[in-house]
């Protein structure tokens, strides 16, 4: 099969690879219907995170189940799934408690970017489509397997409410699947902080009131003038440099809470100014597992369309044409047909 590997700082190839196969009882195999490039997979495409050999990548994922394992029995061949970037049992305790991420025997499925993928834990981690959905639906599925149900995440640890004051630190496309997320919790204003005209517009049609182009200090200031001086209840954090969290802490109103789901790359937090600043903090891997039936229901329903976030939809082979072009910010995210 053809799949993605990455060999080092841009340089994506698309090269032949082994066929998955069932390893343990508890696997899928599923044909890849759509995949795509992730915010955080740039991370090791700009050798942020290193990158010692050749390897699979990718971790988004819909597709058609193949083959399932002796003991898999919520999925079966032929059924259309959605998965979590992360595979959970979906019954220890952890998960129980809405937390699948961290499930007790967490499994990372890799080389999603591919035309067949393993899935380990299906039964905990995929998610049945009654028929094959319509084609205009794929893109927003899809979305749901990452970067919707991790907006919904930081939301939903900002402690979104009906009537509140929402704030969206990045506007990629995890920070816009936030809009809809605040959206749809009931958040009466929202604050997106976006410095390019395409991504705001974006984020105006999911339902940002406001649209703050400052960073840093100016950043900070501007929503505290928009707030009348106090800060917002929710913030949602959705980069993870030190910039974004510190303006995502200080945007904060006392007692309102920060959301923050970038993966942290050199973040240090001031324990003190935490402390002074009465501003909870929660986050981490989302578990979109948790969300994904609701989610489901949602983008059927047509209340949410997240799958504009994929400005680009390439063959796989233009895999690396994906990487560069978000790299440059040329694209919010591309979508990739194998």
């Amino acid at each position: 099969m053809r799949a993605t590997i990455i060999h080092g700082p841009g340089d994506i190839r698309v090269e032949n690879a082994p066929e998955p196969k069932i390893t343990a009882s508890t696997d899928t195999v599923i044909r890849t219907v759509a995949t795509c490039v992730c915010g955080s997979d740039l991370w090791s495409y700009r050798g942020i995170n290193p990158v010692t050999e050749p390897q699979p990548i990718g971790h988004e994922y819909v597709g058609i189940v193949e083959e399932v394992g002796n003991d898999v029995s919520t999925v079966r061949p032929g059924q259309f799934v959605i998965g979590s970037f992360i595979a959970s049992d979906n019954t220890c305790p952890n998960c129980r408690a809405g937390y699948q991420t961290n499930c007790l025997h967490r499994d990372f499925p890799n080389g999603c970017q591919a035309e067949y993928i393993r899935i380990p834990l299906a039964d905990g981690t995929l998610v049945a489509i009654p028929e094959q959905p319509a084609e205009e639906l794929i893109p927003s599925l899809l979305a749901l397997s990452d970067v919707m149900g991790t907006g919904w995440y930081a939301a939903k640890a900002a402690a979104v409410q009906p009537g509140s004051t929402a704030v969206v630190v990045g506007d990629g496309a995890v920070g816009l699947s936030g809009v809809i997320a605040a959206k749809e919790l009931g958040a009466e204003r929202i604050i997106a902080m976006s410095r390019h005209e395409s991504r705001q517009k974006l984020a105006l049609e999911f339902g940002a009131t406001d649209i703050v182009t400052e960073r840093g200090e100016e950043g900070i200031a501007r929503v505290r003038e928009l707030t009348n001086g106090v800060g917002a209840d929710s913030v949602l954090e959705c980069v993870g440099t030190q910039q974004s969290m510190q303006q995502a802490l200080q945007s904060t109103r006392p007692g309102g809470s920060v959301g923050f789901v970038g993966m942290p790359h050199d973040v240090q937090i001031d324990g003190q100014e935490l402390f002074f600043s009465h501003v909870g903090l929660r986050g981490g891997p989302a578990p979109v597992r948790a969300y994904l039936p609701d989610l489901i229901e949602r983008v059927f329903s047509g209340r949410i369309n997240p799958g504009k976030v994929f400005d680009l939809t390439l063959s796989l082979d233009e895999v690396a044409e994906g990487y560069k072009a978000m790299d440059e910010r040329r694209a919010i995210k591309a979508l990739l047909r194998p």
